[in-house]
């Protein structure tokens, strides 16, 4: 005998969301900055439990909802091999000079009244033309937070100037996933939702261009040149700083321009700066090896514990130490449990049906075309929020609000755009969603403390709701014409 299922009430889908929220500001009030090291991971753990526990109160099965946990952790699988091979790259990068030879043409190059600006065009460049966030901010990106560190300027706001910059230009590439994915959802043509999301994302990036210009020229004084100067003659004294050793930061771009997969592009990456690291930097491999093993064998071991455990410098500066010492496979690992856990709970309410519920409910009365968008943005958000993951927060309200979009007379490419600018922009602002963990991991430093300077990742979303409301490039679909009218 099959049990019935009920559907789930308004109350049953809020329950585990605000409780989920509540324990994850009780984690941030504990914990601070530590909340991602575990007590977030409680939280939601726990919020996956009362959410099975509605669902089976309503008539699921567990072995049901254990199924859904399985499917939901393994949509994150692809993320969490590519943080593992992005931890490993960081690792051989930094032995290998290259991430330290960018850091040392950045002192160089890089004025300290425009860096924040010029950290986030560069960011956005690179992005918009490989069409990875991710991959820009292990890259260019973490060599930017090592300059701004030679420079003594802000990290928090260098990491928002990386993000925005990288999103930016992962949103309009038309090499990115989830520029392909938006319009692929909503039924409209790539390179119009392209051309249509320019109204809001230009604005946007100009906005928070001028704002990093503003905070850059106010801080120009802290910086000291006699600082920037002994950091280049600490990286000079402890790498072979040469042009030649940016050839896998090359090989790597060449790699994502041509289409290649993330996974194995970053995981070539990695391994071609181990080797580089062996060629070119034998003498800080020599520190590093074990005085007992001979230079073959101590330089192997060196490397293969940089893929795994990253590396550790010993000059004397200790910010240098600091900065340089760290990838590895392990680094990724809290993340990755951070991940999985997100991932639990946002599959149970799907599973369960209480995504849906909550869903429904934010629609129910939106009548105008302010009112779609602005819940559109929202439920993108909610759903990066719940789901933890950019692409459920495309693709579910994509899918659920499609037909409601052409029955209110609006054009798909409104809908396309609304979720990019809810669902791409939000993600890394979210501490335990993929995209926030993974620039957590990558830039060293909490999403709780850059997003306020994520200037066009606050931007874009609110200028898109401004526009639907006083009705700024909203297309609307043609009514057919009546027999009468075509005679």
């Amino acid at each position: 005998m099959t049990r019935e299922i009920k559907q789930p009430t308004l109350l049953d889908a809020f329950i585990p969301v605000i409780s989920l929220i509540l324990m994850l500001g009780t984690a941030v009030y504990l914990f601070a900055d530590n909340s991602s090291y575990g007590p977030n991971q409680v939280s939601l753990l726990i919020g996956t439990g009362l959410a099975a526990i509605i669902g089976m109160k309503n008539g699921h099965k567990w072995h049901d909802i254990e199924k859904g946990i399985i499917q939901g952790i393994s949509v994150s699988l692809g993320a969490c091999l590519i943080l593992l091979v992005v931890g490993a790259l960081i690792g051989t990068w930094m032995l290998a000079g290259t991430v330290p030879t960018l850091i040392y043409y950045g002192l160089e190059l890089l004025n300290p009244s425009m860096f924040y600006a010029a950290t986030c065009i560069i960011c956005a460049v690179v992005a918009m033309s490989i069409g990875s966030s991710w991959t820009t901010a292990a890259t260019v990106g973490v060599a930017l937070m090592g300059v701004s560190a030679g420079m003594d300027m802000s990290a928090a706001i260098t990491a928002g100037a990386i993000i925005s910059g990288a999103y930016f230009g992962d949103k309009i590439s038309p090499l990115s996933e989830t520029t392909n994915l938006a319009p692929a959802v909503a039924g409209t043509d790539l390179f119009e939702h392209i051309r249509y999301m320019l109204w809001t994302t230009i604005p946007s990036f100009a906005l928070a261009l001028m704002l990093f210009v503003i905070i850059g020229l106010s801080e120009s004084g802290v910086q000291s040149a006699e600082k920037i100067q002994q950091m280049q003659v600490l990286l000079d004294d402890t790498f072979n700083i040469n042009i030649v050793m940016l050839v896998p930061l090359v090989v790597l771009l060449t790699l994502a321009v041509r289409k290649m997969p993330a996974f194995p592009a970053v995981g070539i990456g990695a391994l071609l700066g181990g080797v580089w690291a062996l060629i070119f930097q034998p003498d800080v491999i020599q520190t590093m090896k074990d005085s007992a093993d001979s230079f073959s064998v101590g330089a192997l071991k060196v490397v293969w514990t940089a893929l795994f455990d990253g590396v550790s410098f010993n000059t004397s500066d200790d910010n240098l130490n600091s900065l340089l010492s760290r990838g590895g496979m392990s680094s990724m690992l809290n993340t990755i449990w951070l991940i999985v856990c997100a991932m639990s709970f946002g599959a149970v309410l799907e599973r369960v049906g209480l995504l849906t519920r909550a869903v429904g409910a934010i629609l129910h009365g939106a009548k105008t075309a302010g009112a779609m968008v602005s819940r559109t943005i929202l439920t993108c958000i909610g759903t990066n929020l719940i789901t933890s993951d950019q692409y459920m927060a495309i693709v579910m309200p994509g899918r659920m609000y499609k037909d409601e979009y052409a029955k209110r007379g609006l054009h798909q490419l409104n809908l396309s755009r609304s979720l990019e600018d809810g669902g791409t922009i939000t993600s890394p602002l979210i501490p335990w969603n993929t995209c926030g963990a993974y620039m957590h991991g990558v830039l060293m430093v909490h999403p709780f403390d850059y997003i306020f300077f994520a200037f066009f990742n606050l931007i874009s979303p609110v200028l898109a709701v401004i526009y639907a409301y006083l009705g700024i490039k909203i297309l609307r679909l043609e009514p057919p014409q009546s027999v009468t009218a075509a005679k």
